[in-house]
């Protein structure tokens, strides 16, 4: 089942292994379906981000989350969880928004993750 975003049509699109995935105006997924590491690899590169494991881990945390929650994970879980696994150093909201500067985890984090932005945020 196409689970496509279908408020928000736009041209706008990255590439990913020769095939034309499409994004809605702010840069999020429109087909939940589309998603894969190449994707976030391909959105790195638009994004001109250099990915680390750091970066994979918060994006598979957020995808979890959101599997389980239907919703994105707020910054405030995402602070918990990272704490713990990497220590308060780097376990914070400023390590995260280092990490995804453009928009933070919340934003960023979930354009790579294909998690599309909850109604309501801005």
């Amino acid at each position: 089942m196409m689970q496509t975003d279908p408020y928000i049509a736009s041209d706008n699109y990255v590439m990913v292994n020769g095939e034309k995935v499409a994004l809605n105006v702010e840069g999020y997924i429109q087909d939940l379906d589309d998603w894969s590491e190449d994707f976030v690899v391909a959105m790195a590169e638009k994004e001109e981000l250099e990915l680390t494991d750091e970066h994979w881990q918060v994006i598979q945390y957020l995808r979890e989350y959101h599997d389980e929650h239907q919703v994105q994970c707020p910054v405030r879980d995402m602070i918990k969880h990272f704490s713990k696994e990497w220590g308060e150093l780097h376990g914070n909201n400023h390590y995260l928004h280092d990490l995804f500067p453009k928009g933070g985890p919340q934003k960023q984090g979930n354009r790579l993750a294909g998690i599309r932005k909850t109604k309501g945020e801005h």
